[in-house]
């Protein structure tokens, strides 16, 4: 069964992404951001100038499964690697040192590297893939107001995509949780 999303408009008519609340402080806006986890939103984030310490807890953001899928692929891609030498090696021996055509110390530094060598690919690319990048065009980007997150902002956007997401309820929760200004942010 398939939910259809909902689309939001404003009075002009142009679609809503979501609702931007700005705050005064970091800690003004470490503790709506609990509150905001807490009422049970998902797609939203948290904007400012600096990192913010415990942030991540505070919006619950849940570890990532990427180191996981970087050594699986990782050690993976060596033992195949592995296997390749030695299945090559069948039919063209290489003598190394006097020892044995099958010895596995030869294969060493190529079984390292093709691990080294998918495990960053997989990094770089999972990276990518898991964080949506990359992201050419973002609609907070039009509003003058976020340009100084950059500067001494501190921002929440709730998109209205989130199954949670009524644009007055959301408006009033934000204005509610101690945000000193609310707007719609249109598509």
């Amino acid at each position: 069964m398939s939910h259809a999303t909902k689309v939001y408009v404003t009075k002009s008519g142009e679609e809503i992404f979501g609702v931007m609340a700005e705050f005064k402080n970091p800690a003004d806006l470490y503790h709506a951001a609990e509150k905001t986890r807490d009422a049970g939103f998902t797609h939203w984030d948290v904007y400012t100038p600096f990192p913010i310490h415990g942030m991540e807890e505070a919006m619950g953001v849940k570890r990532t499964i990427l180191p996981v899928i970087v050594f699986v692929m990782g050690i993976s891609a060596a033992g195949l690697g592995y296997l390749m030498q030695w299945w090559m090696s069948r039919d063209y021996p290489l003598p190394v040192q006097g020892k044995p055509y099958d010895a596995w110390e030869a294969y060493i530094p190529i079984t390292f590297e093709i691990g080294i060598l998918i495990s960053a690919f997989t990094a770089l690319f999972g990276m990518l893939i898991m964080n949506d990048l990359p992201l050419w065009f973002h609609p907070l980007f039009n509003r003058e107001r976020f340009l100084r997150v950059s500067d001494d902002r501190f921002v929440i956007a709730i998109e209205s995509k989130d199954s949670k997401f009524d644009p007055e309820k959301t408006r009033a929760f934000l204005s509610g949780v101690g945000a000193t200004h609310v707007e719609f942010v249109e598509q």
